[in-house]
């Protein structure tokens, strides 16, 4: 038998073996969670050993809609600049305090501005309906797990003086917009704060940060995960590996802190 057909058929064997080969029969035992926003929640961070080793008890529902071992890069939205995001540190994290199946659903989108995330709205950049490909995966998540939790940062692409205004207003409609489509009205929704790296220099991001923060603490069942002391990769825009790994295990303690 040729030696490729030969791997093939351990590498098969392997996965019927593995921890890896199915998710709970239970649907109850399967925790999903969405994760949403733009570069910063897809990731960017350079991917390191602890990123692409798999966790038994961790699963993404990759680009084809198939659950998969989750690993770094979680995101799809472009490919030539993926890298860490938060959303496998705070499964990690979640984890060590949750005996279920963690189940991710990336569907952050790098560049999205707010008005992307609304039914029927298309991001040029990425050839994309942000908001209707995250409810039809998620939709298709829940067939096998229940929603635990949304995550959501987002905020850079609207930090300008002609945005900024609006953004409170948008932020509080997405948020019931999505506990409305999943039939989730109480479902946390944890939001990020986004970098400011050249303080001073934008003064809407402030601005942006307020918004989120005020909507985070004037809303039912969600919270606000701070930045205070992270950094970026070099291009004052996005979090590297270590602070966006940091920024996952942030938005774990502020889950856990309004989870019912």
């Amino acid at each position: 038998m040729p030696g490729k057909i030969i791997v093939t058929l351990l590498f098969v064997l392997s996965l019927s073996l593995s921890p890896y080969a199915q998710l709970s029969a239970d649907k109850s035992r399967n925790a999903v969670y969405l994760l949403i926003g733009q570069s910063n929640m897809a990731g960017r961070g350079a991917v390191e050993a602890e990123d692409s080793t798999p966790h038994p008890r961790i699963w993404m529902l990759n680009k084809e809609e198939k659950w998969v071992p989750a690993r770094e890069p979680l995101a799809f939205d472009k490919p030539a600049v993926l890298g860490v995001g938060p959303g496998y540190a705070f499964a990690k994290e979640m984890a060590k305090t949750d005996a279920s199946v963690i189940c991710l659903v990336p569907s952050a989108v790098g560049g999205s501005r707010i008005d992307v995330w609304k039914p029927g709205a298309y991001d040029s950049a990425t050839k994309t309906h942000p908001y209707d490909d995250a409810i039809r995966r998620i939709k298709k998540a829940m067939e096998t797990g229940e929603l635990k939790g949304i995550l959501w940062h987002q905020g850079e692409s609207d930090a300008n003086a002609r945005l900024s205004g609006s953004y409170e207003g948008k932020l509080r409609e997405l948020i019931q917009r999505f506990r409305s489509e999943l039939n989730a009205p109480g479902v946390p929704f944890i939001l990020g704060e986004i970098g400011d790296f050249k303080p001073g220099e934008n003064k809407e991001i402030p601005v942006i940060n307020a918004v989120i923060r005020s909507v985070a603490g004037s809303t039912k069942n969600a919270a606000f995960v701070e930045n205070k002391g992270l950094t970026h990769k070099g291009d004052f825009l996005h979090f590297d590996a270590a602070s966006a790994r940091e920024l996952g295990k942030r938005y774990a303690a502020a889950f856990l802190s309004v989870r019912q």
